[in-house]
């Protein structure tokens, strides 16, 4: 007999840490409303790149609590041991037709903030639900999830473009597509394949996360956010046998060549040499020549940055290379995309190995996938939310932690914001009472207030100002 199947709901009120629901009762007496902000405590990155807290707003806090929602969380929480604020959580429905009553400033999207810097602040903004700013702590600061990746991406970038310029004579046009996605099947989700990937294209064009696509039409207006080629996997080449793999090539050519047009081929299915010299370079020389196109070749196996510099040395012997204006070899008619593995270490040794042969950096692409996609945490950047203010009936009061045990721990204090220095672009969090003169701009603006999202940029807006100089 078929079994029924069961589906969760997504329900704002439980998607919190287990601990939240309690904390109305551990609040003073009177207390009005709460302020937090969201910041990188630090890290392996200087700076971050902010993006993502969009999508957050419009897929989950954009949701209306509803009273199924409340009577769900009710039985829920009663027998996990936690207690409900039931009344609570019914004036949110009654009073505000199940929107959220916080308000939440960021700096926007796209830029390139240092660390120990608020990107975003967030005020409960009804008496009645004071306790809400804290509560929703967990949904808000999964942000750091696209922050990380996005700015990881945007580090190899730099990588990248360092080298470009230095060996490419059109760095600008090579650069988008140097850093391909293949992470998809390495991530713990298809919602991180989406949020994950989509925080990559911030500074690429090349994907194969289908996800990131879809996520990125229906979240930041993009219509096609990135883009792909026909590509080869193993199976599809031994597929035809080892003793027929100058077939599969062969295959591969007549799909997918022609003038103008480029395909990928992985070439380490049984010997790259081989596969490089013998059939490529040989027995399908003058077809490859003859086609007028770009055949990509992927190493897919050894040590990184030896193999990336074989696999060019194998292909200018057997198809010459041009020397451009800058006096470095571009290959003909073959590139080669380097995916195994790979990680900002081994990129900056193939690209400074490549360079020392006189190869440019027009030569080779690079595709990441676990690296890019999963192998980030919360502590890469330290991200953390921290309540600095809290509002009773005298006014508000700082709120901060400062522990003997971990000074880097220490939280900020008061009503905050972000500003950019007018003369020398320096970027500095600071009390919104002190930020005072005209030599400071604030950099946040109000995206989110009572269940309404008030500023939705595209994702070609969000390029342009991750394309800024930093």
């Amino acid at each position: 007999m078929e079994q029924p199947h069961s589906t969760i709901s997504y329900n704002p009120i439980l998607d919190t840490d287990s601990y939240k629901p309690s904390h109305y009762l551990q609040l003073p007496p009177g207390t009005r409303s709460l302020f937090g902000y969201i910041e990188s405590r630090g890290g392996v990155f200087d700076q971050t790149l902010f993006f993502g807290l969009q999508y957050i707003l419009s897929r989950f806090l954009s949701t209306r609590v509803t009273y199924a929602m409340i009577e769900e969380a009710k039985e829920l929480l009663a027998g996990h041991g936690e207690p409900f604020n039931e009344a609570g959580w019914r004036h949110i429905v009654v009073r505000h037709d199940g929107r959220l009553p916080l308000e939440i400033r960021a700096v926007p999207e796209g830029s390139l903030i240092p660390t120990h810097n608020a990107m975003v602040t967030v005020r409960s903004t009804d008496p009645e639900v004071a306790w809400l700013e804290a509560y929703m702590e967990t949904m808000l600061l999964r942000v750091w999830y696209p922050i990380t990746v996005a700015t990881q991406s945007w580090s190899i970038k730099q990588v990248i473009r360092r080298y470009l310029e230095e060996t490419s004579d059109d760095p600008e046009s090579q650069l988008p597509f140097k850093l391909h996605d293949f992470g998809a099947r390495g991530v713990s989700s298809e919602e991180s394949a989406g949020i994950g990937g989509m925080a990559h294209l911030v500074n690429f064009r090349g994907t194969d996360t289908l996800s990131a696509i879809r996520y990125a039409r229906a979240y930041y207006d993009e219509p096609m956010a990135g883009y792909s080629i026909p590509a080869s996997e193993h199976s599809t080449i031994t597929s035809w046998g080892r003793e027929h793999e100058v077939e599969a090539y062969r295959n591969m050519l007549r799909q997918f060549g022609g003038p103008g047009k480029i395909f990928a081929c992985v070439a380490d299915s049984y010997d790259i040499y081989h596969a490089v010299e013998r059939l490529f370079g040989g027995a399908l020389k003058e077809e490859v020549i003859a086609s007028q196109g770009l055949i990509v070749v992927r190493p897919d196996s050894g040590n990184p940055v030896e193999m990336a510099i074989a696999t060019a040395k194998m292909l200018k012997a057997k198809f010459d290379a041009v020397r451009n204006g800058k006096g470095f070899d571009v290959l003909n008619h073959t590139r080669i995309i380097y995916g195994d593995g790979t990680n900002e270490r081994s990129i900056r040794g193939i690209l400074m190995e490549l360079k020392g042969y006189g190869f440019s950096a027009d030569n080779i692409a690079f595709g990441m996938g676990g690296a890019l996609l999963q192998q980030v945490n919360r502590d890469t950047q330290k991200m953390a939310m921290k309540t600095s203010a809290i509002l009773m009936q005298d006014g508000w009061r700082d709120m901060f932690k400062d522990p003997v045990t971990d000074p880097g721990k220490a939280s900020k204090k008061g009503i905050l914001s972000t500003y950019r220095n007018r003369d020398t672009g320096e970027v500095r969090t600071m009390r919104m009472d002190e930020a005072r003169g005209d030599e400071w701009d604030d950099m946040m603006r109000v995206v989110w207030r009572n269940g309404k999202l008030l500023v939705r940029d595209s994702l070609a807006t969000i390029r342009e100002r991750a394309g800024r100089p930093c």
